[in-house]
């Protein structure tokens, strides 16, 4: 991939170690962009920067750390900002969805998953705005959300209202933040085939997910595609936007038969017009 004819961005990304946020980092080592990546993952993330920094000639830092943790969270911008310069671009990838049943859902799990996809969120782009503003910088927020924050299912209360929070948070932050010149959009994934630890996926539930219009699991690299174009000059018009890149999941379900298959329109009653005709 050709670097951009562009000066250099400084990009922070969250959730950086693997699946989406790796590929996020990848796409814009690519265009020669400076990286913090941030996760918690510490022997993944160091596998991700020496294998960036042996393939693109970048500059990359590794922040390792927990989400969760509030002082962590609400520092690790401005570390990133004194360590290699103002921040273009912050790209919220990390998330946590350990599927357990409503009726086993404590206050610590529930508490864990929306520190770490809400509230670390809400922390990190309220330190990069206000970085930004104070030398009078343009910038730019993407969080990554998910279909979930439409559509509930088994073992999800705690992650399906995770992101429908973030999805509010990003149009709020939009319109609070964009007169000062700081965009923030969503990009909302449909199923991604990536392999984690952190949160395992059965082959039996991928395959499910996996049903969309164009026939096929989303990849990391879809992500990171929409990521990228979102923080390009040619978005610099968009902002409180959720950018659904799902295969057409959220058109509809395509997996479901045809609920009134044709052989049977000869069996229906003539209708109202056809009968005044044969009159």
């Amino acid at each position: 991939m050709t670097p951009d004819r562009r000066p250099t961005r400084h990009v922070f990304v969250t959730g950086a170690a693997n699946g989406i946020g790796a590929a996020v980092c990848r796409r814009f080592a690519a265009s020669a962009d400076r990286i913090t990546a941030v996760d918690i993952q510490v022997d993944r993330l160091r596998a991700l920067v020496d294998d960036i920094r042996a393939t693109n000639s970048v500059e990359i830092d590794a922040v390792c750390g927990d989400l969760a943790g509030e002082e962590f969270a609400g520092s690790v911008m401005r570390e990133a900002w004194q360590r290699r310069g103002p921040v273009d671009v912050a790209v919220l990838a990390a998330g946590i969805y350990p599927a357990i049943t409503f009726l086993d859902l404590t206050a610590d799990a529930w508490d864990r998953v929306q520190h770490v996809n809400v509230r670390a969120n809400v922390q990190i782009t309220q330190a990069l705005a206000v970085l930004a503003m104070a030398e009078q910088r343009r910038a730019c927020v993407i969080a990554i959300s998910s279909g979930a924050a439409q559509r509930a299912r088994p073992g999800a209360a705690h992650y399906s209202a995770s992101k429908a929070a973030l999805e509010m948070l990003v149009r709020s932050a939009a319109l609070e933040l964009g007169p000062s010149g700081i965009r923030v959009n969503a990009v909302s994934p449909g199923f991604i085939a990536v392999a984690s630890d952190a949160n395992p996926v059965t082959s039996a539930y991928a395959e499910l997910l996996s049903r969309n219009p164009l026939g096929r699991p989303g990849r990391p690299e879809d992500i990171a595609a929409a990521v990228h174009w979102l923080a390009s000059d040619e978005a610099s018009w968009v902002t409180g936007s959720i950018l659904r890149v799902d295969g057409g999941a959220s058109a509809g379900n395509a997996a479901l038969p045809l609920h009134w298959p044709a052989a049977t329109l000869a069996q229906l009653p003539p209708t109202t017009d056809e009968m005044l005709r044969g009159t």
